[in-house]
């Protein structure tokens, strides 16, 4: 079983509300938009992380993380990008290739709005944790964290921070 904490538009934001979570996490996520890499490079000192950049990112963001982070964790298929969609409204770069292929669980961010959805006709399960960071419209600041055990994805709770 693992302890998963999902997150994304950090926007360069980092503090230690967000890292106490980080240190009860067995992994940390991040969906895109980092910002500036001391986001990661804490997360990193602490936990071990899969991240991909987002469309803010700049190329030192690029150049360390890709922009699609595919993966098994546990027996659980996993596909992490930026800018991804929604069921039945994926982004035009990616709908073939998931509807060919579909993981499991589908993790975007760039929206700002915590989403967690099935979608039955690929049977998959999408998340997106909302933001963290402190930059954009948002009016809370929100993560997610699960459980993953064995194919079973579990125990999902908001995390979520006033502005």
């Amino acid at each position: 079983m693992k302890k998963i904490l999902l997150l994304s538009d950090t926007h360069s934001y980092i503090d230690d509300s967000i890292l106490k979570y980080v240190k009860q996490a067995d992994e940390v996520w991040h969906a895109g938009d980092i910002g500036d890499l001391k986001v990661t490079d804490s997360i990193k000192a602490l936990k071990p992380l899969r991240a991909v950049y987002g469309n803010i990112d700049d190329k030192k963001a690029r150049l360390e993380f890709p922009l699609n982070n595919r993966f098994f964790c546990e027996e659980v298929d996993v596909w992490i990008t930026h800018i991804g969609g929604y069921p039945s409204r994926y982004n035009p770069r990616i709908r073939e290739q998931i509807k060919e292929n579909p993981p499991q669980l589908f993790i975007t961010g760039h929206s700002h709005i915590l989403k967690v959805m099935p979608d039955k006709k690929l049977n998959l399960l999408h998340m997106n944790p909302g933001a963290i960071g402190k930059h954009g419209f948002h009016k809370a600041r929100t993560m997610l964290r699960f459980t993953i055990d064995g194919r079973k994805i579990e125990n999902l709770e908001v995390i979520e921070f006033k502005r």
